[in-house]
């Protein structure tokens, strides 16, 4: 049983946020609101949704990318957070499984996951 206090507030972070329908597998771009001392940008972090959990305020995504020289970056982004700008599904993924923690020990062509073909 939660508190009601904390159910208003949490209903009160989540309302207004457009996030998209995506799920693990999917290839998503979140466009990240990043501070440099009085200047703002906007950074774009791309790569395959391996994972979404919690429920509410609380819930979050892991999105896991290959940088320079072939090494694996993952990063756990809160789905309602306020320095998330955007969350884009570049590609839907066709996998079998909710979470893709074994891509982190594959490389190269047998990381790759196909692409969900539309009906």
């Amino acid at each position: 049983m939660r508190n009601k206090y904390i159910e208003a507030f949490e209903a009160k972070q989540v309302e207004g946020k457009e996030i998209p329908d995506f799920k693990a597998g999917d290839t998503v771009r979140v466009a990240v609101l990043i501070k440099e001392g009085d200047k703002e940008r906007v950074q774009n972090f791309e790569g395959v949704c391996i994972t979404k959990r919690g429920q509410g305020a609380g819930a979050t995504f892991t999105v896991r990318k290959i940088g320079a020289n072939n090494i694996g970056v993952e990063r756990i982004f809160p789905l309602y957070s306020e320095s998330i700008q955007s969350i884009t599904v570049v590609r839907r993924g066709r996998v079998r499984r909710a979470k893709l923690f074994y891509l982190r020990e594959r490389k190269g062509k047998a990381a790759r996951i196909k692409e969900l073909k539309k009906r």
